[in-house]
């Protein structure tokens, strides 16, 4: 029994083998899949949350509010500015004979303001708006989503530039070593010392705020931790044999980064991607806290938390928040736990 067993574990690639392991670390497994499922509908924001219907009819015409814009003389009404789907006047023409309307799950979007609502903003949990609104009567439900979708993104390219940057400084460093790693190291030693949040402050008052202001100063400071791992492989890396017959071949210095030390010093890369993704969420989370983050009309699960500090009678703006950013980060750190066993070969499959 164990003869049969090991040969199909040996004939499979290094590639299939880590994937192999990180199947049967079952919660890391479905954490993955939970989070690729809750991005991909994120990613899809206008057709779950949306104040205009995906499709309508209206007096024999085929219309398509989502993606065009219709005033409302369009369906019978006084004026020419753009029609609201929220109002009764519009939504009593889509009940007439013939006419119909096809609306996303939920009928706001993160910037829709329920004026129709019954309670002050803001307004408790109800059929029409399932988590309330927040102190601008605009619905949590759908501020939650957007708010997810841009997080993740933000976690994503950031994570992204900053693993860009230190495999780039760390491969340098290691491979180099000698006066290169020293000037690289006294450099990052007086780099990491600045005060980051007080950059932020100050650049947040001479600048707008703007997302890709955020990203490219968080991307400044996000490489360093990932480079002192990056630079330990490849000085551990830099001698060993396979690298000297490279260079006795004649290949470039670049040619046995990318061909050769590279690709055998990807494991810290790999297993860091969730923490780094998450670290990157905290921060942006944080900073909107603060105020410093995202321009006002940005949808943010930190102006969300802001705004339940402010309102602690509102239990549930805190509380959403809280549970959605609980729960990706959850997901992250146990991806992230799932890839470091998975990439271990000293554990066995």
């Amino acid at each position: 029994m164990m003869n049969t067993a090991m040969p199909s574990e040996i004939s499979l690639s290094p590639g299939r083998r880590v994937w192999r392991r990180f199947q049967q670390n079952r919660r890391g497994y479905w954490s993955l899949v939970i989070f690729v499922v809750l991005f991909v509908l994120s990613l899809g924001a206008e057709l779950i949350s949306n104040d205009r219907p995906l499709v309508a009819r209206y007096n024999g015409q085929l219309m398509f509010p989502i993606v065009t814009d219709y005033a409302e003389t369009a369906f019978g009404g006084e004026f020419d500015s753009p029609a609201d789907y929220l109002d009764p006047f519009i939504q009593s023409q889509f009940d007439k004979p013939g006419n119909w309307a096809i609306y996303p799950i939920n009928r706001y979007r993160f910037d829709t303001l329920n004026y129709f609502a019954k309670a002050p903003n803001p307004a408790p949990p109800t059929g029409d708006n399932w988590l309330g609104t927040d102190d601008r009567g605009r619905d949590v439900v759908a501020r939650l989503l957007y708010g997810f979708r841009v997080s993740i993104l933000f976690g994503l390219a950031l994570t992204i530039t900053g693993v860009m940057l230190g495999v780039l400084t760390g491969a340098v460093q290691g491979y180099f070593a000698g006066k290169t790693d020293l000037l690289f190291q006294r450099f990052m030693e007086i780099w990491g010392s600045m005060p980051e949040l007080y950059l932020l402050i100050i650049f947040a008052s001479i600048f707008e705020p703007s997302i890709l202001l955020l990203l490219v100063l968080l991307s400044l400071f996000g490489w360093m931790g990932l480079s002192d791992y990056v630079r330990a492989d490849f000085l551990r890396n830099r001698n060993l044999d396979y690298v000297q017959a490279a260079r006795a071949m004649g290949l470039s210095n670049w040619q046995i980064i990318w061909r050769h030390v590279l690709p055998n010093s990807l494991t810290p890369v790999v297993t860091f991607l969730p923490f780094r993704m998450s670290a990157a969420i905290l921060a942006l989370t944080s900073l909107d806290f603060l105020g410093l983050g995202v321009p006002p009309s940005t949808p943010s699960l930190g102006e969300l938390l802001a705004q339940g500090k402010n309102n602690l009678d509102a239990w549930w703006i805190a509380l959403s928040t809280f549970a959605v950013l609980t729960i990706t980060l959850l997901l992250l750190t146990n991806i992230g736990d799932a890839l470091r066993n998975s990439l271990d070969v000293r554990r066995k499959s």
